[in-house]
């Protein structure tokens, strides 16, 4: 199970720039890992008027590292957020203001997988549930082979022309 934390971090002053590296700082041996979720930017009031802002992100895709700016906000206008929905699975994360003083504060979730012993815990309980579920399995199939088929046939009585026809149904209530 992943533990959940707020995240906010605030860049001001020009080429201000922060790293989110958990794992760097972390001693806990935690399996999963950590996840950054980056859900709004935001200009601060005390942005400077007209000035424009631009938040870059520098980042692992699968085979190399990216920047890549995510936020454009400029100061006194109506464009002073942006909603956001950046999921970061590899620390670290560097985010910089490459263009304006800001300040400009990010914010989101920092998720956290569980301890070691959680997920060895799990594995036990899945592979439980795995032998659980195959006794059924094997249960069902031999309660299956133990009653054999269950199909019946239609009575048939020949008439004139020989042909098979089904024969009425009886009526066990009594006549009055």
């Amino acid at each position: 199970m992943a533990d959940e934390y707020f995240f906010a971090l605030t860049l001001e002053g020009a080429k201000a720039n922060e790293v989110w590296d958990p794992e760097a700082k972390s001693t806990d041996d935690y399996q999963g890992g950590h996840k950054l979720i980056i859900k709004q930017a935001l200009l601060g009031p005390d942005a400077k008027e007209g000035e424009v802002n631009v938040v870059q992100v520098e980042a692992m895709t699968w085979k190399e590292s990216i920047k890549i700016p995510v936020a454009v906000l400029k100061g006194g206008s109506a464009n002073n957020q942006v909603q956001l929905d950046l999921s970061f699975p590899d620390p670290p994360v560097t985010f910089t203001l490459i263009q304006g003083s800001g300040p400009v504060h990010l914010i989101g979730h920092h998720l956290i997988g569980g301890p070691v012993e959680e997920f060895d815990d799990m594995d036990e309980m899945e592979e439980e549930m795995i032998d659980d579920e195959e006794g059924d399995i094997k249960e069902e199939e031999d309660e299956e082979e133990d009653e054999g088929p269950k199909s019946k046939k239609a009575k048939t009585q020949n008439n004139s022309s020989g042909k098979g026809k089904a024969a009425p149904a009886k009526n066990n209530k009594a006549k009055k």
